[in-house]
């Protein structure tokens, strides 16, 4: 049986990409499970229940026997600790490659340059994506709106355009109208503690010599994580030393006015603001209009 997972602090690409591969394998009669190595984010929750799935089983290690698909990402710190004693025989992507991934035999690798991995995996299912039930098309629209951010993230494509707009239309969904109820689930972080937001959708990434917690929030609704702007930034001295990281980068998406608000919680952050986006920061937090993609626009600016 093959396992099936994404990245550490999933979210709706990396929990809905591991469940569609294990459907189109189930498709070829192959045994296949999808797992989540943490809990999935409320929008990825919202749409789920919306599509009719449960959470997958969540997978905390895995180990020599296991064979294993990985999706939505190819860095070995967002996967499990021993991810390098498993099988793995495909990784299935749309980020840049990391490396650090060790394999026992040469696999198949699909990484494509589009904005997400749905998009990814309906290309490479070619004329079986119309016999795909409407549960399987509803995840991929719904993978495509997420990472796009209903198509407002400079790394939409017109691949992702075009297969949402045919997915919509045989679902017969209105993408607007359904993209508002993802984003308003996304937005509802109320039950979340201030360490679990620095968390909830964050990778890794070293710059300089710095190891950084690179956290984005994406909501319609920002003043209600900014209301919590004292505490977060409490937290983030907690969150980096728990998490051996060097700093915390929290950027507040705010998805309508299309901008991010960065908190700046010390003078290292202040640095950091002032060196990637070119922006002069005297407060708490600075706004960077235009910038919605960690993939695109933070992480490749990032400079100390």
């Amino acid at each position: 049986m093959i396992k099936i997972f994404g990245h550490k602090a999933p979210d709706t690409d990396a929990t809905g990409s591991a469940i569609i591969w294990s459907w189109f394998l189930g498709t070829k009669d192959v045994e296949a499970t999808p797992y989540v190595l943490g809990t999935p984010n409320t929008e990825a929750d919202f749409v789920l229940k919306r599509w009719g799935y449960e959470i997958p089983e969540l997978l905390k290690d895995v180990d020599a026997d296991d064979l294993v698909v990985i999706v939505d990402t190819n860095n070995p710190a967002e996967l499990p600790e021993h991810i390098n004693d498993a099988t793995v025989i495909e990784i299935i992507d749309h980020h840049m490659l990391v490396g650090g991934l060790k394999t026992k035999q040469p696999i198949n690798i699909t990484i494509e340059p589009v904005a997400s991995t749905a998009t990814v995996m309906a290309n490479m299912m070619g004329e079986d994506l119309a016999t795909a039930p409407d549960a399987i098309k509803g995840l991929i629209l719904s993978c495509i709106l997420s990472d796009t951010l209903e198509f407002r993230s400079p790394t939409t494509t017109d691949v992702d355009v075009d297969l949402a707009e045919f997915l919509a239309g045989e679902l017969d969904l209105d993408i607007a109208a359904y993209a508002a109820e993802m984003f308003a689930a996304k937005s509802d972080v109320s039950h979340f503690s201030d360490a679990e937001l620095l968390r909830l959708d964050s990778k890794e990434y070293a710059v300089g010599g710095t190891n950084f917690r690179v956290s984005v929030l994406e909501t319609t609704s920002p003043e209600t994580v900014l209301s919590r702007k004292a505490s977060l930034i409490d937290a983030m001295t907690t969150v980096a030393s728990e998490d051996n990281v060097d700093q915390v980068l929290l950027f507040v998406v705010d998805i309508l006015k299309e901008q991010a608000t960065l908190l700046i919680p010390n003078d290292v952050i202040k640095q950091v603001a002032e060196k990637s986006f070119d922006v002069t920061v005297s407060g708490d937090d600075v706004v960077l209009p235009g910038v919605v993609s960690r993939k695109k626009q933070i992480i490749p600016n990032l400079a100390v």
